[in-house]
């Protein structure tokens, strides 16, 4: 933990329904500054981290379907094709839960599959040789069962998808360390695994870390960075 990069394991995020223009530029400035893996937006604001973060080594991404994962998988393939065309290198896609909930295990693999494959087949065709969408998958926790969060998590693994994400935040309580933990054990040692939801502090970050996350989604980026910068000049472990 003492020599990672804490701005490289997050995901700069900023989905708030009453942001401005102006926040979201500023957002994207601070991924552009910091260095942070990903700046995230809601899909209409793209266009401005695209421009600022341009030949900088940060991705641009959004959601889809966010945030109750209820549109049909037709609405979400349009969805995701527009945002790549836009310019979002990551999708972080709300699962059906409703599909889910109701034991439609086949369906909610199937959707993703088609999502993911749908994504990938565009940015190949956009961008060949470059660098590959990354597809996360939120199937909110809060709202399952330990049974369902394991049946959701092979669904994402299986449909080809690269994380599995805790939550959006929104819908019902955020990242856990024991769901983390609990994803990580499901997915395996090399599967990407998201937790986002309520996380404010560096304790939360290095705490979600240790459970088994490799990327971490918050609005609290610039806080939790400022944190780590003063434990390293204090000589900190962080």
């Amino acid at each position: 933990m003492s020599t990672i990069n804490i701005a490289g394991v997050i995901d700069h995020t900023l989905l708030k329904p009453d942001a401005t223009l102006v926040d979201i530029k500023q957002l994207a400035e601070e991924g552009r500054e910091y260095g942070f893996a990903t700046v995230i937006v809601h899909s209409a604001f793209l266009d401005i981290p695209v421009k600022i973060l341009a030949g900088v080594n940060v991705r641009v991404g959004t959601v889809i379907d966010f945030c109750f994962g209820a549109a049909s998988t037709e609405q979400k393939v349009c969805a995701v094709e527009d945002a790549i065309r836009c310019g979002a290198d990551d999708l972080d896609m709300v699962m059906n839960i409703t599909l889910l909930k109701s034991g439609k295990y086949g369906l909610v693999e199937a959707e993703i599959r088609h999502v993911v494959e749908s994504a990938r087949a565009l940015r190949s065709k956009i961008r060949p040789g470059g660098e590959a969408i990354i597809v996360k998958v939120i199937i909110e926790c809060g709202l399952l069962s330990d049974e369902e969060k394991e049946i959701a998590c092979r669904a994402v693994v299986a449909a080809g998808a690269d994380f599995v994400k805790t939550s959006t935040g929104y819908l019902s309580t955020g990242a856990t360390e024991r769901d983390v933990a609990l994803m990580r054990k499901v997915v395996g040692p090399d599967f990407g695994v998201k937790a986002s939801g309520g996380i404010r502090t560096l304790a939360q970050v290095k705490a979600m870390l240790a459970a088994g996350a490799t990327r971490i989604g918050t609005s609290s980026g610039i806080a939790i960075i400022k944190e780590w910068q003063a434990g390293k000049e204090a000589g900190a472990s962080v």
